[in-house]
């Protein structure tokens, strides 16, 4: 346990704080502690109606995500490898974690954002952030595309006025429950709705210095407000009706394992939706990194970011707050308003603490159908049309197919079997491509060597391998040695192009050196690199006394071969 204990005292020693004591350290002045203050309130107030409207879309109280933008978003500004990051509830996060609720309770997602962040604190401690850069491009467009369609759809409710009976769990269940209820919609609730997402589209043409989503929000609260009460018969749903509100008061301090029975069985239960919380709170946080990277030119941690987001979510369970994540979104706009620092978040998570004391009231009024419309335009957003059009119009087939596989099973089921079956399905795919590239061919004389300078004798064939030899293209590639005969004495391998040989690839090769063996043909490796020579070095087939030899120059072997052909 000794190097264990060292190992993790030097990660939180070095990872921990990293973006903060970066911008310290190239200094800090008054202007740009004003410039943070500036942008900290403005992503606070465009974060102010989004926390709320994705805590309802998970079926929590809107109070939740407003103290999971408070606790997760200071604590991960605090200890964060991202200079930029905004951290609070996510839209990614709305398909995992709704099932959860639905099916645990309250405390049950409570338990599951805790294990989630226990997680990530491993990952980032086992310097495991670079890993998810190798997740492919089509899996996480594929599955961001499919959470966008869940949760656009998922907001006709609020977006309708409809009235359900039920909330199932999968997707398919609800749009068919949501069929059935059409007959309830309300046309003011799609009116309000709309508008909403007109202002948030068009707003920017005329006033581009005030995020669009706050006078939307505002115009539709003041708008609602006066209509309800000068036509009484005109009503509206609101935070107020829905949830009696938001508390104008301090989140309170609770234990989470006291809200639920927790057994041994519960905990094995959370274990994988925990485990798939962190997963996608890595992949949402170091991609959202590395966007800000992009707009700021800036770099990050993202070992570092993964131990900050891990405590963010260790924290946000005690006060109530549901699994969060870095906001791509949010972060943007805290890049655009000019953020020098993570102070900048810190201040947006302080910005929407004092609003839950001071504006409580006034959110009691904000309409659901805004609030729906509003998180359609994230879904929107979301699904990145461009990047989808790119790969289906310019990608590669398999590509293709990997994105539609992803998309259909995150619409359909749930995006963990969406992830796990892109992956896997990339990963064959790949092995597929690699398998093209290797391959063992004979090359000719003329092609091999000078015959000025050597004149081949009978009996020596020489192959050259080229590619990787791993268990995807082995057996493939050593098939070729096809033109082997009773004249052949001498076979001679061209090793030069290949960078690496798997357990599978030095199967294959041991295999066709026993056969050559016992036609009693000798084998003669040559230019081998580095990682082969020292696999090859540790065979008894190959390293058959006076049946293989080795030479680092391929003219060396074919004279080595004039000179056993001759014996």
């Amino acid at each position: 346990m000794g190097p264990v204990c060292s190992l993790i005292k030097y990660r939180m020693k070095t990872l921990p704080f990293s973006a903060l004591k970066a911008s310290l350290k190239q200094g800090y002045a008054l202007k740009d502690l004003k410039a943070d203050l500036f942008a900290g309130v403005v992503v606070g107030i465009v974060a102010l109606p989004l926390a709320m409207a994705l805590a309802i879309a998970v079926g929590v109280a809107p109070q939740y995500g407003l103290y999971t933008a408070i606790f997760a978003g200071f604590s991960v500004a605090l200890f964060g490898g991202s200079k930029f990051q905004i951290t609070g509830p996510t839209a990614a996060f709305v398909v995992i974690l709704s099932p959860i609720f639905h099916k645990y309770g309250f405390g049950g997602l409570l338990l599951a954002g805790l294990m989630a962040g226990l997680f990530l604190v491993i990952m980032g401690l086992a310097r495991l952030g670079k890993l998810i850069q190798f997740i492919p491009h089509p899996v996480t467009t594929g599955f961001t595309a499919g959470i966008g369609v869940v949760i656009a759809f998922l907001q006709l409710r609020d977006f309708l006025g409809l009235t359900m009976q039920s909330q199932p769990d999968h997707f398919i269940e609800r749009v068919v429950v949501m069929i059935k209820a059409y007959q309830s919609a309300h046309l003011q609730e799609f009116i309000v709705g709309l508008a909403t997402i007109l202002l948030i589209l068009y707003l920017p043409k005329i006033i581009n210095k005030i995020p669009s989503p706050i006078i939307a929000l505002s115009i539709m609260t003041a708008l609602t407000y006066f209509v309800s009460k000068f036509y009484p018969e005109i009503t509206f749903k609101t935070l107020g009706t829905q949830f009696n509100g938001i508390p104008g008061e301090l989140p309170k301090f609770v234990l989470p394992w006291q809200m639920q029975d927790v057994s041994l069985g519960l905990l094995s239960e959370l274990a994988l939706p925990a485990f798939t919380i962190a997963m996608l709170g890595a992949i949402e946080s170091l991609l959202s990194a590395v966007v800000a990277d992009g707009l700021s030119g800036t770099k990050h941690n993202p070992d570092s970011e993964l131990i900050a987001q891990g405590v963010g979510n260790i924290i946000c369970p005690f006060f109530g707050g549901i699994p969060a994540t870095g906001a791509i979104a949010r972060t943007a706009t805290n890049i655009r308003y000019g953020s020098r620092s993570p102070i900048s978040a810190m201040v947006h998570s302080v910005v929407i603490f004092f609003s839950i004391l001071i504006l409580s009231k006034v959110l009691f009024y904000l309409p659901m159908a805004a609030l729906a419309g509003l998180l359609i335009i994230v879904a929107w957003n979301m699904s990145d049309i461009k990047n989808v059009k790119h790969i289906l119009g310019h990608a590669p087939r398999s590509d293709k197919i990997v994105f539609i596989t992803c998309f259909l099973l995150t619409v359909v089921f749930d995006m963990v079997v969406a992830v796990c079956t892109g992956i896997v399905l990339a990963s064959f795919l790949f092995m597929k491509r690699m398998s093209d590239t290797s391959s063992v061919s004979l090359i000719s004389w003329d092609d091999a060597v000078d015959e000025s300078q050597f004149k081949p004798p009978q009996g020596v064939i020489l192959y050259e391998i080229a590619g990787p030899l791993f268990f995807g293209a082995a057996e493939k590639a050593m098939s070729a040695i096809n033109n082997i005969n009773e004249k052949t004495k001498v076979v001679v391998f061209n090793m030069r192009f290949v960078p690496t040989i798997d357990e599978t690839g030095l199967l294959a090769l041991e295999s066709a050196v026993s056969k050559l063996h016992k036609k009693h043909i000798k084998v003669i490796f040559a230019c081998l690199q580095k990682q082969p020579d020292k696999i090859l070095d540790n065979s008894i087939v190959i390293n058959r006394p006076g049946g293989t030899y080795f030479n680092s120059k391929i003219q060396q072997a074919l004279e080595q071969a004039k000179a056993l052909t001759a014996k």
